[in-house]
């Protein structure tokens, strides 16, 4: 294939990857490949398939603004996601691009042929002119390392792998964690258990998350109207950035966010010495904050328990907590998170002259825009370092998406160029970035633990700004930090 036309890998088909697929297609690329490990699309929403798993995202937000959506509800369930990545597959005519139980393991950067090596699992080849990875930021789960857990007798499984076959009706039950996804599946199996230990190493602030079925009635205006779902999408957003500014520690905003969840969970928990357990020590906007109308209820519930305390080993019929105590359970649930600063797990990517993207990182992951990293050409992360965050991350996926694509367009007007990142544009990006989570989001970085920092202290998941500012920086930045440059020899 010629630089002409440039023929594309896209590395997953989560809603990045779909997104890339989607903006190459309309600026007339059609010579790309979406590679998937799983049986189908939808990346995060595939693998996750937990009891209660649905956004916390308003599904008018939490979709692609190219493309207006009859959602069912405020916020969509697990199913209807990944029902919605296959309609948008489908719109696009997508599917024939696609090749799903594909694993890529390696993409190596050729520079007498400015080609990549594309390896994959079953250990074929194959060359692009340019790859797009779309692995995303939850796509490798974090098992912990308690002592004792290789000899528990009971089951016990990750809730990014659900097992189904597990009827947990009348049994001893263990959910460790208290996040995002604990607090969805807690609720949702209280109910069937005999027992419920919730294990809690450290608290999270809660709101209610008002969540509902959309009635008949808004659901034929927003069809027969669609501007209605883009004023309601546009006022979600600035929702977002009033509610931003509470991770500023200084800002009448953060004191408002706190006031509500402590008023949250004064109303919603009956027990005085557990809602005293509930209260984190930290500011709001330290870990994610986490929203859920139902956990707090479930809490209340006589078969279940709430554990304040960090795992510190496993027996073989039970969990002990730093408390000393053993809790005897049949199953135990790990809702222990995913390897968010892993960047790239799954993937070798080497650049020029061979060099290895994770030793180029040493540990700490850095990109220009997110998307780019200087001496590798044609390569770009959709999902990449400090781009969690901006309320939607649909929306953000969307702005990346959109750099590699007008790139990749400037590769086809410019026969035999390659494009790569200025190291100097890429070194101020990273100074800035560092300085707006200091300045905007200095809550972040307050005394709590959390997913964003590499073992070096770091920040290297989180966008520091609203939506807005990232919109804006990717339709500008590009121009000054990329360069282009003869790529065949």
């Amino acid at each position: 294939m010629t630089a002409a036309h440039p023929r594309v890998a896209i590395i997953g088909c989560g809603l990045g990857g779909i997104a890339a697929a989607v903006k190459l297609k309309r600026r007339g690329i059609a010579a790309f490949t979406v590679f998937e490990q799983s049986d189908g699309p939808g990346g995060t929403w595939w693998d996750n398939r937990y009891p209660g798993c649905e956004v916390d995202i308003p599904s008018h937000a939490y979709s692609f603004s190219f493309l207006t959506y009859d959602w069912s509800r405020t916020h969509a369930t697990q199913p209807e996601l990944q029902e919605y990545a296959e309609h948008v597959l489908d719109r696009f005519d997508l599917r024939r691009h696609c090749r799903f139980r594909t694993r890529v393991e390696s993409a190596t950067w050729h520079e007498d042929t400015a080609r990549y090596e594309v390896r994959l699992a079953d250990g074929g080849t194959e060359w692009f002119d340019v790859v797009i990875s779309c692995l995303g930021l939850l796509n490798v789960p974090r098992y912990p390392d308690w002592p004792g857990l290789d000899g528990f007798a009971g089951v016990q499984f990750h809730t990014a792998r659900w097992d189904h076959g597990q009827d947990l009706a009348g049994k001893r039950v263990a959910v460790v964690g208290t996040g995002s996804t604990a607090t969805q599946v807690v609720p949702a199996i209280a109910g069937q258990v005999d027992r419920l230990y919730v294990f809690q190493r450290q608290p999270g602030w809660i709101m209610p998350k008002g969540e509902r079925d959309f009635t008949a009635r808004e659901r034929h205006l927003f069809r027969r109207f669609p501007i209605l779902q883009k004023l309601r999408r546009a006022s979600l957003f600035y929702q977002f950035r009033v509610m931003f500014k509470g991770y500023d520690l200084a800002s009448a905003r953060q004191r408002e966010n706190l006031r509500r969840c402590r008023e949250y969970l004064r109303d919603t928990i009956d027990d005085p010495a557990l809602r005293a357990h509930l209260t984190p020590d930290y500011p709001w906007g330290c870990k994610r904050p986490v929203l859920a109308t139902g956990f707090y209820p479930a809490l209340n519930r006589p078969n279940v328990e709430l554990v304040p305390h960090a795992v510190t080993r496993v027996t073989p019929t039970g969990i002990v907590a730093a408390d000393g105590v053993e809790r005897q359970v049949d199953v135990l649930v790990m809702a222990t998170g995913f390897q968010t600063t892993n960047f790239l797990a799954s993937l070798d990517v080497r650049g020029v002259n061979g060099a290895a993207i994770h030793d180029v990182w040493n540990g700490e992951p850095s990109a220009f825009l997110g998307i780019t990293v200087p001496g590798f050409p044609n390569f770009f992360m959709l999902y990449g370092p400090n781009t969690n965050g901006g309320f939607s991350i649909v929306a953000q996926l969307e702005r990346q998406a959109e750099v590699a694509a007008r790139a990749v367009a400037g590769l086809r007007n410019r026969r035999g160029s390659v494009v790569d990142t200025k190291a100097d544009a890429a070194r101020r990006w990273v100074r800035w970035v560092d300085r707006e989570i200091v300045r905007s989001t200095s809550a972040m970085e307050a005394n709590c633990t959390n997913y964003y920092h590499s073992a070096t202290g770091r920040n290297v998941t989180q966008w520091p700004k609203p939506h807005g500012e990232y919109y804006l920086l990717t339709k500008i930045l590009p121009y000054f930090g990329f360069v282009r440059r003869k790529g065949r020899t």
